[in-house]
């Protein structure tokens, strides 16, 4: 099997599996395992807060060892326990627990995938990245309008209609669990067939490390998209709380999803392409200007139609600031260092601004309503997109590379 093909089916399995658990997690906890919002905010943070910790213990392990493909097998599957062990979770203790042994897999899983997939590419150019990448949105996109129609199923089967009510909106939905198990666990079997030569298997030595701490553009970066997600993220985590404070249910969430990937597609695909044509300034600056466009039209809104035409702009936040990191990242760092700085990347972007950005979004919801964080994010998002001529150089490698 070609090699971009396997790295293409790792993508659309991975992310597939986050399109059935992502987007109705906070939704099962609100409504489903009774969290107020938070105590919601308390488990979401748990995430970014473990992969802290997680995210360059697994970089370093797969930079010193150079088994890349290996190190993101052994992490997809163990996601995939992760995710299956939520399901035997009860109360906030247990739910707190389950959701830390799942984030450390799979806080590390996407930015390892992303350094394996730099390396196959690495001689095809950025192009091939965005063509390998793209196949997880779609994965993304068909499991998450999938989905429903299967909870739906399941719960006639099971004879949960009478279950429904205005606090419990989707009895059964634990069913999810399992699924995303299995999805995310094909795509860890699947890069067992990756190739382990090459530029994947380039070795660190002990120390290399200390290039990036002392590195400009690698601190500006990580600094920017620390502060992208702390405007971004919080509000991405609760955006079925609040779709369902509008009136929304299951399937209205996962419709709204169908807006947000049919931009994201195309962007995602040819994000090589802006990069060459516009650096990956230009990409984190427009990323972070569009998600906060998108919560400030949102945290506005009198209802939900004003709500769908704004998740349109959910494609150019991806290919801006959630892919303009890593391809920035990229031009910042040695090879043998490659997943290390994807990972710390995570650790502190995703990482930190994600707890503080959850656990703000979540307070904020109890003391001011679901819309309240969309229009502080939405305000923040826009200030750090405009400012980034002030706040990112140039991405260079250290001289010492």
């Amino acid at each position: 099997m070609r090699r971009p093909l396997v790295m293409a089916l790792v993508w659309f399995f991975c992310l597939g599996g986050l399109g059935i658990w992502f987007p109705l997690y906070t939704l099962f906890l609100h409504e489903n395992a009774g969290l107020s919002g938070a105590e919601v905010g308390r488990v979401m943070a748990i995430i970014p807060l473990v992969g802290i910790f997680s995210q360059p213990f697994w970089g370093q392990v797969a930079d010193r060892t150079g088994s890349r493909t290996r190190v993101l097998s052994l992490l997809a599957v163990g996601a995939a326990a992760g995710y299956l062990g939520l399901g035997f979770a009860e109360g906030f203790g247990e739910l707190l627990l389950a959701t830390a042994l799942l984030a450390f897999f799979w806080t590390a899983v996407i930015p390892n995938c992303v350094a394996v997939t730099l390396a196959l590419a690495h001689h095809a150019g950025p192009r091939a990245f965005g063509y390998s990448r793209v196949w997880g949105t779609v994965g993304f996109l068909l499991l998450v309008v999938t989905f429903p129609f299967v909870l739906d199923t399941w719960q006639a089967r099971q004879g949960l209609d009478a279950l429904r009510s205005a606090a419990l909106s989707e009895p059964g939905l634990e069913i999810m669990f399992p699924l995303t198990a299995l999805v995310i666990g094909s795509g860890g079997l699947v890069a067992l067939a990756l190739p382990r030569g090459g530029a994947v298997s380039v070795r660190a030595e002990r120390g290399d490390w200390h290039q990036l701490v002392r590195h400009g553009p690698y601190l500006r970066v990580v600094l920017f998209t620390l502060l992208g997600y702390l405007c971004l993220q919080g509000p991405q985590v609760f955006f079925p709380v609040f779709v369902r404070s509008h009136g929304g249910d299951v399937d209205t969430i996962a419709r709204m999803w169908l807006p947000m990937l049919a931009l994201e597609i195309p962007l995602v695909a040819f994000s090589g392409v802006t990069l060459e044509r516009f650096g990956a300034r230009a990409l984190l600056g427009v990323g972070a200007f569009a998600g906060g466009l998108r919560w400030l039209v949102c945290g506005l809104a009198p209802d939900l139609a004003w709500v769908w035409p704004a998740q349109l702009l959910h494609g150019v936040v991806v290919a801006g600031l959630v892919l303009g990191g890593p391809l920035y990242v990229e031009q910042c760092v040695p090879q043998q260092l490659r997943s290390t700085g994807q990972t710390s990347l995570t650790m502190l972007g995703f990482g930190l601004g994600g707890i503080v950005s959850n656990l703000l979004t979540g307070w904020l919801v109890d003391l001011q309503g679901p819309a309240a964080p969309y229009v502080v994010g939405g305000i923040g998002g826009i200030v750090l997109g405009l400012a980034v001529p002030l706040l990112l150089p140039r991405p260079r490698r250290p001289a010492s590379a």
